[in-house]
């Protein structure tokens, strides 16, 4: 016969209150034994063999050997545009030193080469930053020799436009303000438009294909035609006021047809325009306080065109008032477009300017944008600036 066993009939054996007192002091000991064996190898990890304490790396080195480098900038100066040069670089090597870099390397611009052959040898001799201290042309220059590396930029603006500085926020009239952030600012990586024409050459008939780079904006037609009616007299005089006076000199041109293709190719828009002026901009800011395309970003990916069609001096009236109401509805006198690349084929050469400096007239260009290509020294804390926030 089986027997039942209920639960009743299996009893646990008590365990008494000393019991469990013995088994808590047993853990409590084997925790400090883990806590000393932990503690025992990490003295011995930092010390060296023989349990003598490591030297710190320094230690290691020399005590003939030299101490590290410095960092160095380099400055890529256009000497046309200062009186007293020594004196210039003489303050520019008193900042370095102040804020702990050797003493910067000079590269002077010439007629031949404005800026991107002495940049590229400055990076090729390793300056750890290389500054442009001149005009928007040399800015364009020296930006042509670093899109694509890993050098960053610093801008020393002293020209007429500082288009560049304008759109970014730096300082545009304190040297030392502007040297403090290209040596001791963040990287700020930027767009870059690629420009590549089809130019007129001094026979007429010839066709020269050239590829440029451009950093605010490129310009067919009255844009163009502006910067070369404004002397470099007038300028150096007077200051961006000069355009001024080289837009009333053309403000009665004509009207050119233009074909204008936007976008990325497969995805094309085809505009046929009579223009008196197409701007195809990186950013949107110009002289005078004044921004031309306020929902351009200089880090968007994408490149902002403008086509301004007035025919008289009342379109014109009503085109400015347009521009500085910052007005960006489509209008028969003004067309707005935001794209990767645009292709503008005028029905007969047009002059081309590039951040205010003119290439001469051209029968086709063809701009796109260069994704963050190129890296600008920015004030610690401080973003750039959103346009379309201006009044």
């Amino acid at each position: 016969m089986c027997r039942v066993l209920t639960t009743s009939a299996i009893r646990s054996p008590s365990v008494s209150r000393t019991d469990w007192l013995l088994l808590l002091a047993v853990a409590v000991a084997l925790l400090l034994v883990i806590g000393f064996a932990v503690a025992l190898l990490r003295r011995r990890s930092a010390q060296g063999s023989g349990g003598r304490h490591r030297p710190h790396r320094d230690s290691f080195r020399p005590e003939d050997a030299p101490p590290p480098a410095l960092k160095r900038a380099a400055v890529v100066v256009n000497p046309t545009k200062f009186s007293d040069l020594a004196d210039l670089e003489a303050r520019l090597t008193a900042a370095c030193l102040a804020h702990g870099w050797a003493e910067p390397t000079f590269h002077h611009t010439t007629a031949e080469d404005p800026g991107t052959g002495q940049a590229a040898q400055a990076v090729a001799d390793g300056a750890d930053v290389v500054c442009a201290l001149g005009g928007d042309g040399t800015v364009r220059a020296v930006a042509q020799a670093l899109a694509g590396t890993r050098t960053a930029m610093g801008l020393l603006p002293s020209g007429t436009g500082n288009l560049l500085a304008r759109n970014m926020g730096l300082p545009l009239t304190s040297l030392e303000d502007a040297v403090a952030i290209a040596l001791t600012g963040r990287n700020e990586r930027v767009d870059v438009g690629r420009l590549t024409v089809d130019l007129v050459t001094t026979e007429g008939d010839h066709h020269e294909d050239r590829d440029f780079v451009f950093l605010v904006m490129a310009g067919m037609g009255f844009d163009a035609a502006i910067m070369g009616a404004s002397s470099e007299e007038l300028k150096a005089k007077v200051g961006w006021p000069a355009y001024v006076v080289g837009g009333l000199r053309n403000l009665r041109g004509d009207r050119f047809r233009a074909t204008v293709t936007i976008g990325p190719e497969g995805h094309e828009e085809v505009v046929d325009t009579r223009a008196r002026t197409i701007v195809v901009g990186n950013c949107g800011r110009i002289m005078g306080g004044i921004t031309l395309m306020p929902e351009a970003r200089i880090d968007d990916g994408l490149l902002d065109g403008l086509i301004l069609s007035p025919a008289t001096i009342a379109g014109w009236v009503a085109v400015t008032s347009r521009l500085l109401r910052q007005a960006t509805t489509r209008n028969e006198r003004v067309l707005h477009r935001a794209a990767t690349r645009f292709v503008l084929r005028p029905d007969r050469p047009q002059e081309v300017q590039l951040d205010g400096d003119g290439i001469g007239p051209v029968h086709a260009m063809t701009a796109e944008v260069w994704p963050k290509a190129l890296i600008v020294r920015m004030p610690v804390g401080q973003a750039l600036p959103d346009l379309s926030d201006d009044a």
